[in-house]
């Protein structure tokens, strides 16, 4: 699509086009996304069905796993294996809408999980190379080493010969995934964690960027803007990669952490981590999306948002300075199951966009499926401009028969 049919397009770019984001469910599929919808705006139903889930599964209940597998885990994941996700990638595709597959495997602590689970990283970077429907990687630093040894690290305390070790074995798989992404030109999102454990996987992902980013960003570093400063941590990296010569890769994010981050700083008595108001994080957002823009000849982005206004933003920017939207260092994404609104309004539209995709199997992926719902209860009106959305468009079905 050229760039003079995109800004053409611009003025019917609409996040309420319900037709657009519901074009490929069924009036049942769209019934079911309502019940579950409706069942997390409820904080208490929330609370206390995770906290039944986990009990049922753990002592086995009877049809419970096949509920959880009908219901959370069909609406938020692709499935249990990546052959299993593969019908999930080709509807996408149809919609040009392009899968990051995410292995959403958490709470492993073994070595034998770690390298499990960059074994499992390298097939999804196989399964990637020269597929335009796999537009990027991703991996969760915590899948690949301790969280509790980056902490140590971060607070500069000593380490032990084993522990010097088992970060060296951290520091190898983050070059074998770069290095398997930048062999076979395939891009790769690394996630943020929580802030006490951040900064060593920040040094680590500019030692990735360093070496395989000197072309083209190959390596995204997140940058979770719900924290304080963080749009001055991204400047001062950029700075840095210019100084080296590399590529920069952003990813935008707001925050997953939230509770957990500011409970956590009272506990233990300092300074709150999180933007005080929600205002004050779409700002930083927004400012992080401007600052990319303007240096858009050394830095590529990623917005992964499901803020509406966020993800205007930036393709109005790239219409506006008339930047061509099929240019692979401007890409948007949300989560599976979540924000189809923004998602295939975006890609009808002729922006790169894609899905996080998590899979996993299913009594391991339940961490992942348990923050999902609470999301949706904690969001302000997440939940409630779901169902918005669906019953609209439930409701113009009805009227065009």
């Amino acid at each position: 699509m050229s760039i003079d049919t995109v800004s053409v397009e611009k003025a019917k770019l609409s996040f309420d086009n319900t037709e657009v984001a519901f074009k490929a469910k069924s009036d049942n599929l769209l019934k079911q996304d309502y019940l579950l919808f409706a069942s997390m705006n409820y904080n208490g139903l929330v609370k206390f069905g995770t906290s039944f889930i986990n009990f049922a599964i753990k002592v086995r209940l009877p049809f419970v796993k096949s509920i959880v597998k009908a219901t959370l885990f069909k609406h938020f994941c692709g499935g249990e294996s990546i052959a299993d996700s593969q019908n999930t990638i080709k509807e996408l595709a149809k919609s040009n809408v392009g899968t990051i597959l995410d292995y959403s495997v958490e709470g492993e602590a073994e070595e034998s999980s770690f390298d499990a689970t960059l074994e499992e990283t390298l097939r999804t970077i196989n399964l990637a190379k020269g597929n335009p429907d796999i537009p990027f990687c991703v991996f969760k630093p915590t899948g690949f080493g301790s969280g509790d040894l980056m902490e140590k690290i971060q607070l500069k305390q000593d380490l032990t010969e084993e522990e010097r070790d088992a970060f060296q074995r951290i520091r190898s798989r983050f070059d074998r995934a770069c290095r398997a992404a930048y062999e076979n030109n395939v891009k790769v999102f690394i996630d943020a964690e929580d802030s006490w454990y951040q900064d060593p996987i920040d040094m680590l992902v500019y030692e990735m960027m360093e070496k395989y980013n000197k072309e083209k960003a190959i390596v995204y570093n997140t940058f979770q803007m719900y924290r304080k400063y963080m749009l001055d941590r991204m400047t001062k990296a950029h700075q840095d990669a210019k100084e080296k010569g590399y590529q920069f890769g952003a990813k935008l994010v707001r925050g997953a952490y939230m509770e957990k981050e500011r409970a956590r700083a009272a506990a233990n008595g300092y300074e709150d981590p999180i933007q005080p108001t929600k205002d004050a994080t779409d700002k930083q957002f927004d400012d992080g999306v401007r600052y990319c823009i303007d240096n858009n000849d050394t830095i590529a982005i990623a917005c992964c948002s499901h803020n509406e206004n966020s993800n205007r933003l930036l393709a109005d920017l790239i219409v506006d300075r008339n930047l061509d939207p099929n240019d692979d260092r401007y890409f948007f994404a949300q989560l599976f199951g979540m924000s189809d609104n923004i998602t295939f309004n975006l890609a009808d539209t002729g922006f790169n966009i894609g899905k996080y995709v998590p899979y996993g199997p299913l009594e391991k992926t339940l961490p992942y499926l348990f923050r999902r719902a609470e999301e949706n209860t904690s969001i302000a009106g997440q939940s409630s401009r779901e169902l918005t959305l669906i019953q609209k468009e439930l409701d113009r079905r009805k009227k065009s028969r």
